[in-house]
């Protein structure tokens, strides 16, 4: 996270000022466009290229990345700090200072259009970032350092082309390596669901069935340090699970079963699925004040035995609006936005950014996992969605599904996530 902040400090101080005479500097032909984790920069000032050097302004990734950046007048001064460490640089002074020690730069901060704009070399140099410039396109491309996140991983069951075993541990059951376990920090294990009456089941038609060997998973994940959840699916076809939220008696068997089934695990997954389709407002609010009640009481259960609650749900922005978020956020220890199935692949970065900050609206971020469907996406489009989770400061993401993430992707994510392990 410190390195996060400080790539952000030396990335773009687009301050106003107005105290100083703008210096003119000129552009190639071509707007030159700069992406920070896959995602696009906008800048009201245009970065430049002066003296062979390409300079880009500051405020707009500070407030993205979330450093605050300060400007002192009277001395010309940038100041940016993640309480760790401190940025200083001075308009036309090619000395700045990290931590108190000068670094000399090849060009000096300048004045353009009432805006600070800072030598993208010192960026790299000064906040262990990666920077590349390609000169065909004239895109400059930032990777930020690993951030420390929490990174879940579903678990089901597949095929011998598709096994969630095979792709974390890179071997063939039984047989287990640290494969990917470094990525993981949780296993979200899809082996539960609920009939009518509210009983527990191991053995669903939607094909979520515990195991042969399941005992081998939990031990296998206990090796290898990694967080357990049981997972509870039920989707509202036939209005299955509308009819289980306003039953008493189901309720309460269901709730009882879960408990008792979730003290072999570190928690539990509530994954309720198509609530609020097509309802209308008397409906839709019944609905919804249903689900709470029995969040709330399932919550309240589970804390007694010491295990944690996630609740994965559709995003605020999609045509299921039974959940409520502000309300579920109360109970729930973690939320993942299931920010995908928009109807396009890769899943349009403008509609994820606005499932994002519509729960972040009503949720902490640190309470808020970004859902990732692994078939919605490409090698290429990968980076954007764990972007969206570092700029937004969210907990981490979520894995759909372990067993389809190819080689190239688990690269992507060991460069761009440093897994937060159990127990940290």
């Amino acid at each position: 996270m410190k390195k996060l902040f400080i790539l952000i400090v030396t990335l773009t101080i687009i301050l106003s000022t107005g105290a100083i005479k703008p210096v003119q500097a000129q552009t190639q032909h071509g707007d030159i466009q700069v992406f920070i984790d896959g995602l696009p920069v906008d800048f009201d000032v245009k970065p430049v290229i002066k003296n062979d050097r390409t300079l880009v302004p500051f405020r707009a990734v500070a407030e993205m990345l979330n450093v605050k950046v300060s400007w002192d007048g009277a001395r010309q001064t940038v100041n940016a700090s993640d309480g760790e460490i401190s940025v200083m640089l001075q308009i036309g002074n090619k000395t700045a200072y990290r931590n108190g020690t000068p670094v000399v730069l090849d060009v000096p901060p300048v004045i353009i259009n009432d805006r600070t704009l800072i030598p993208l070399r010192f960026f790299s140099e000064a906040f262990d970032c990666r920077v590349e410039w390609d000169g065909v396109t004239r895109y400059v491309q930032i990777t930020s350092p690993p951030r420390a996140m929490t990174v879940v991983g579903f678990y089901a069951l597949g095929d011998r082309e598709t096994s969630s075993w095979t792709d974390l541990f890179n071997e063939n059951y039984p047989s287990t390596g640290s494969g990917n376990t470094d990525v993981v920090s949780v296993l979200a294990l899809g082996w539960y669901s609920l009939d009518e009456q509210g009983n527990l089941i191991t053995d669903s038609k939607s094909g979520w069935r515990l195991p042969d060997g399941w005992e081998d998973v939990l031990a296998a994940a206990g090796k290898y340090n990694l967080e357990t959840e049981m997972v509870v699916h039920l989707t509202d076809g036939e209005g299955t699970l509308s009819n289980l939220l306003t039953d008493e008696a189901a309720m309460s068997r269901a709730i009882g079963d879960i408990t008792k089934e979730a003290a072999l695990y570190q928690g539990v997954n509530l994954d309720f699925e198509g609530l609020g389709w097509r309802a209308g407002n008397e409906e839709l609010v019944a609905v919804r004040q249903s689900f709470n009640r029995f969040v709330q009481l399932l919550s309240g259960q589970l804390k007694e035995i010491n295990r944690s609650l996630t609740l994965t749900l559709h995003p605020p922005n999609s045509a299921y609006k039974g959940y409520d978020y502000r309300e579920l956020g109360r109970y729930a220890d973690r939320i993942i936005v299931m920010a995908y199935d928009y109807g396009t692949v890769p899943e349009p970065l403008e509609l994820v950014i606005e499932a994002v900050e519509r729960a972040r609206a009503d949720v902490p971020p640190e309470k808020l996992v970004l859902g990732i469907s692994i078939p919605s996406e490409t090698v290429e489009s990968i980076p954007a969605k764990v972007g969206i989770a570092k700029r937004y400061n969210l907990e981490g993401i979520a894995i759909w599904r372990l067993g389809l993430v190819l080689d190239e992707i688990w690269s992507i994510l060991r460069s761009t996530v440093a897994s937060r392990q159990l127990g940290s």
